[in-house]
């Protein structure tokens, strides 16, 4: 039976979630309160150069490929992808850095080179993570988080050792280089959480790591958006945005309407992509399933600290893809969640679009993105945004050899003030609730509201977790068991 549902928000999930609805035969409206869908993954165009402003890294390739044959479409009926070569570098020193290459047997000799006897040992520990890869993303991921025992099956009870034990630990027994051992322990960071609070099971990153590759969307992530609302317009969504969500409205614990701009729209069901805890403020107190005290005593993923920099010029000594891990990569991790604090030595990552994408710069320009982890919560001036800047730029410069700061004609910084202005994020959050041992599957919150019938929930609060892949399947989840409600009715 056709319904009438609202998804608030348009992030991955709740497009994702919007396309299966509609294909389901249901009339399904999209809200949105920023001028332009995509949630994070919002693009920014400013005096030539183009940004992604959130997510940059398009791994597991697989899962987009799912969705999409959903459809009986593939990604490239919609973009061209680029697999990069290398997928990027670290930076320790001048004139020391890491190249990790775009295939696995590549990087067991880079591995080799370094450590003696590393080569075999990754190719052993490879060999692990693509069979939890295999266990997870083909079968656990794809479950909605309702019961325990959707984790208990033949093969995840040969690897239950694995979610009692951390990965940083299994890394450190196996290798001895400590540049090799935060290669390893860098994917995990992907799941919002310190390596040594991320069960050995999670080791399937390092195999979407160096096993599938990175990739990069011919212009970017936003090719994905652009994508996903094609799909969704094709399967009859519509999509209205600069509309605010002032209020979740509930009769007899029925989610009825929601207020949107001063205006009431009446709804069959109302599902939200937005954030979890925003959501939820949006209901009275007693049809909020979860407490502020909940709230306060999970473990979040960082904010940021992100500049979208031009330059006059064409950088040199970089990659598509860079991380600086010249200082100290455990203080950093306790700076975020152990005494949460700005870093005095920050690591940071950055981007380089147009060294792929011609189109994200003007000729002879570059377009540069910069990424610092903070700890969520934190608090954000304008004098700390311009203080670290100069701090990682100075290091940049050292680092790659060369002079940039005077080559800057445009830059824009987006921190956790603006994730709490645009996209209401608790805390300022960047990346949602981290996948520790205890906020792993059915331990997330549900995306069937407890207490309001009606009431769904998709995206990196929930089931499965952080990243864009998890949540094109977020999107899935939630709208399987939408359907399995009115099936039941």
């Amino acid at each position: 039976m056709k319904k009438k549902i609202t998804i608030i928000g348009s992030g991955f999930s709740a497009l994702a979630a919007s396309c299966y609805l509609a294909k389901s035969g249901h009339q399904v409206t999209v809200f949105e309160k920023n001028a332009a869908i995509g949630g994070r993954a919002r693009q920014l165009k400013k005096d030539g150069f183009t940004f992604d402003m959130g997510p940059s890294w398009y791994w597991m390739p697989d899962v987009f490929e799912r969705f999409f044959f959903d459809f009986d479409k593939k990604t490239t009926d919609y973009y061209e992808l680029i697999k990069l070569s290398p997928a990027y570098r670290v930076y320790y020193a001048v004139d020391d850095f890491i190249a990790i290459a775009d295939n696995l047997p590549d990087i067991i000799f880079a591995f080799e080179a370094i450590e003696k006897g590393s080569g075999k040992i990754l190719n052993e520990f490879m060999a692990e993570a693509k069979s939890n890869y295999d266990i997870a993303i083909k079968k656990l991921v794809y479950r909605p988080g309702v019961s325990p025992l959707e984790l208990v099956t033949k093969e995840t009870a040969l690897k239950m050792g694995q979610f009692f034990t951390n990965i940083s630990k299994e890394i450190r027994k196996k290798f001895k280089n400590e540049r090799l051992i935060q290669i390893l322990e860098f994917p995990v960071l992907f799941l919002g959480a310190k390596p040594s609070d991320t069960p050995s099971f999670y080791s399937f990153m390092n195999y979407a790591d160096f096993g599938l590759g990175t990739w990069h969307p011919k212009t970017g992530m936003f090719d994905v958006v652009r994508a996903m609302e094609s799909l969704a317009i094709e399967l009859g969504v519509t999509f209205e945005t600069n509309s605010n969500i002032e209020k979740i409205i509930v009769e007899n614990k029925v989610a009825k309407a929601i207020v949107v701009n001063g205006g009431t729209i009446a709804s069959d069901l109302i599902l939200s992509g937005a954030d979890y805890h925003h959501t939820e403020t949006l209901l009275d107190k007693e049809h909020r399933a979860y407490s502020e005290k909940y709230w306060e005593s999970r473990v979040f993923a960082p904010s940021s600290l992100l500049f979208y920099v031009g330059f006059d010029k064409k950088i040199e000594n970089i990659s598509h893809h860079a991380l600086f891990f010249d200082v100290d990569f455990y203080q950093h991790a306790k700076d975020i969640y152990d005494e949460p604090q700005w870093p005095k030595q920050p690591l940071f990552y950055a981007n380089f679009p147009s060294l792929t994408d011609t189109t994200a710069a003007p000729e002879g320009m570059e377009s540069g993105f910069f990424l610092i982890p903070l700890a969520p919560g934190i608090t954000d001036t304008e004098e700390l945004r311009e203080e670290y800047f100069n701090k990682i730029m100075d290091r940049f410069e050292t680092l790659t050899k060369q002079s940039v700061k005077n080559n800057i004609i445009f830059k824009q910084s987006f921190c956790k003030n603006d994730f709490v202005s645009e996209y209401n994020s608790f805390k300022g959050n960047a990346y949602g609730m981290a996948n520790t041992l205890l906020q792993t599957a059915f331990l997330r919150p549900k995306l069937k509201s407890k207490k309001v019938k009606n009431l769904y929930f998709t995206g990196q609060l929930t089931v499965p977790g952080p990243g864009v892949p998890p949540a094109l399947i977020s999107g899935k989840l939630v709208s399987e068991l939408i359907n399995k409600q009115f099936l039941e009715q």
